[in-house]
């Protein structure tokens, strides 16, 4: 698995320290199963009552039962709200992200918090080998999963806001 073999070769050998002793449990064991999504024509709008309503910050993008995209609360306020954009008409399709980072249901769940710490994402989309949605897994998830304080170390890396400084 090429994801593994970059890990064992990371110079970071703090972080394969950390994510080594998860490396038995897969990510079908600590996934949300069958999340909610929504198509790419569905309104921005509808999109944020979703989040709402479920009390998450991602809604997948179906085209069929294949994976597309992918829209966050951070997307909706940066790509459109901020842009004067009027989210009530907007398709998701037009924000979302389509560049997509996921993971497979059986691949370890070091596999994920190494793509999750790289990519600087907090949420991956579960697909199986045609693309199709089969769940989501979140730091949230890996974090009630963990049994050793030294993975939410590793969330909270993830989570680890740019170096430098920050102009309004």
């Amino acid at each position: 698995m090429a994801v593994a073999r970059e890990l064992l070769t990371s110079p970071s050998r703090r972080y394969v320290a950390r994510v080594a002793y998860i490396t038995s449990t897969n990510v079908r064991d600590v996934m949300t199963a069958r999340p909610r999504y929504a198509a790419p024509d569905t309104p921005l709008s509808h999109v944020a009552e979703l989040m709402e309503t479920d009390d998450i910050g991602a809604i997948p993008i179906l085209d069929g039962d294949r994976l597309v995209g992918m829209i966050t609360d951070r997307d909706i306020v940066v790509r459109a709200v901020a842009k004067d954009k009027d989210p009530r008409g907007m398709p998701s399709q037009e924000i979302s992200s389509g560049e997509l980072v996921t993971v497979g249901p059986d691949q370890d769940l070091s596999d994920a918090l190494y793509l999750m710490a790289h990519h600087q994402v907090r949420r991956l989309p579960v697909v199986d080998d045609d693309n199709r949605l089969v769940g989501v897994v979140s730091q949230a998830d890996i974090a009630l999963e963990a049994k050793d304080k030294s993975v939410g170390e590793m969330v909270a890396e993830i989570s680890k806001p740019p170096q430098g400084p920050r102009q309004l």
